[in-house]
Protein backbone atom coordinates (compact mmCIF):
# COMPACT_ATOMS: atom_id res chain seq x y z
CA UNK A 1 0.00 0.00 0.00
CA UNK A 2 1.93 3.21 -0.75
CA UNK A 3 1.47 6.08 1.13
CA UNK A 4 2.46 10.04 0.72
CA UNK A 5 4.52 11.67 2.83
CA UNK A 6 4.42 15.35 3.72
CA UNK A 7 6.67 17.45 5.75
CA UNK A 8 6.78 20.87 6.91
CA UNK A 9 9.58 21.21 8.78
CA UNK A 10 12.77 22.14 7.34
CA UNK A 11 15.82 19.97 7.66
CA UNK A 12 18.00 22.10 8.53
CA UNK A 13 16.21 22.62 11.80
CA UNK A 14 14.32 19.27 12.69
CA UNK A 15 14.98 15.70 12.30
CA UNK A 16 11.22 15.08 10.22
CA UNK A 17 12.77 14.17 7.02
CA UNK A 18 15.45 12.01 8.16
CA UNK A 19 12.72 10.11 10.36
CA UNK A 20 10.25 9.94 7.22
CA UNK A 21 12.74 8.97 4.93
CA UNK A 22 13.92 5.89 7.24
CA UNK A 23 10.52 4.48 6.85
CA UNK A 24 9.70 5.05 3.05
CA UNK A 25 9.26 2.18 0.49
CA UNK A 26 8.81 1.14 -2.74
CA UNK A 27 5.70 3.39 -4.66
CA UNK A 28 5.41 6.00 -1.63
CA UNK A 29 6.25 9.82 -2.51
CA UNK A 30 7.23 12.54 -0.25
CA UNK A 31 5.98 15.79 -0.73
CA UNK A 32 7.93 18.88 0.68
CA UNK A 33 5.95 21.64 2.03
CA UNK A 34 5.60 24.58 3.93
CA UNK A 35 9.74 25.06 5.37
CA UNK A 36 9.50 21.51 4.37
CA UNK A 37 10.75 22.93 0.66
CA UNK A 38 14.36 23.61 2.14
CA UNK A 39 14.73 19.81 2.00
CA UNK A 40 14.43 20.12 -1.55
CA UNK A 41 17.81 22.28 -1.56
CA UNK A 42 21.35 20.53 -2.92
CA UNK A 43 22.54 21.96 0.47
CA UNK A 44 20.10 19.93 2.89
CA UNK A 45 21.05 17.86 5.30
CA UNK A 46 19.28 15.22 3.99
CA UNK A 47 20.07 15.91 0.40
CA UNK A 48 22.03 12.70 -0.65
CA UNK A 49 19.68 10.72 1.48
CA UNK A 50 16.72 11.64 -0.84
CA UNK A 51 18.67 10.86 -3.99
CA UNK A 52 19.50 7.69 -2.65
CA UNK A 53 15.14 7.22 -2.61
CA UNK A 54 15.23 9.16 -6.17
CA UNK A 55 17.31 6.46 -7.20
CA UNK A 56 15.15 3.54 -5.79
CA UNK A 57 12.43 4.75 -7.75
CA UNK A 58 10.60 7.11 -4.93
CA UNK A 59 9.45 10.31 -6.20
CA UNK A 60 10.04 13.10 -3.83
CA UNK A 61 7.67 16.82 -4.98
CA UNK A 62 8.27 20.12 -3.63
CA UNK A 63 4.83 22.27 -3.38
CA UNK A 64 5.67 24.95 -6.19
CA UNK A 65 3.59 28.16 -4.24
CA UNK A 66 6.01 27.42 -1.08
CA UNK A 67 9.12 27.48 -3.27
CA UNK A 68 8.06 30.44 -5.11
CA UNK A 69 7.53 31.95 -1.61
CA UNK A 70 10.88 31.35 0.05
CA UNK A 71 12.41 32.36 -3.27
CA UNK A 72 13.59 28.51 -3.95
CA UNK A 73 12.94 28.33 -7.47
CA UNK A 74 16.35 28.33 -9.12
CA UNK A 75 17.71 26.24 -5.96
CA UNK A 76 15.52 22.86 -5.62
CA UNK A 77 17.95 19.61 -6.97
CA UNK A 78 16.99 18.63 -10.26
CA UNK A 79 15.16 15.79 -8.76
CA UNK A 80 12.64 17.29 -7.25
CA UNK A 81 9.49 17.60 -8.52
CA UNK A 82 7.87 20.98 -8.47
CA UNK A 83 3.70 20.51 -7.81
CA UNK A 84 0.97 23.07 -7.89
CA UNK A 85 -1.88 22.61 -5.78
CA UNK A 86 -4.13 20.35 -8.26
CA UNK A 87 -1.37 18.15 -8.16
CA UNK A 88 -0.61 18.30 -4.57
CA UNK A 89 -4.60 17.04 -4.63
CA UNK A 90 -4.22 14.34 -7.22
CA UNK A 91 -0.87 12.56 -5.32
CA UNK A 92 -3.38 12.47 -1.99
CA UNK A 93 -5.75 10.89 -4.48
CA UNK A 94 -3.28 8.71 -6.30
CA UNK A 95 -1.75 6.94 -2.87
CA UNK A 96 -3.82 5.04 -0.11
CA UNK A 97 -2.69 6.71 2.66
CA UNK A 98 -1.08 9.93 3.74
CA UNK A 99 1.18 9.98 6.68
CA UNK A 100 1.80 14.24 8.05
CA UNK A 101 5.67 14.97 9.52
CA UNK A 102 4.98 18.05 11.82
Amino acid sequence: MSTLHTVNKSSFTHNTLKSCISICAKNDGILLLEDGVFGALHSAPDADSLIALHNKGITIYALSADVKARALEYKIASHIQLANYEEFVALTIHHKRIQSWY
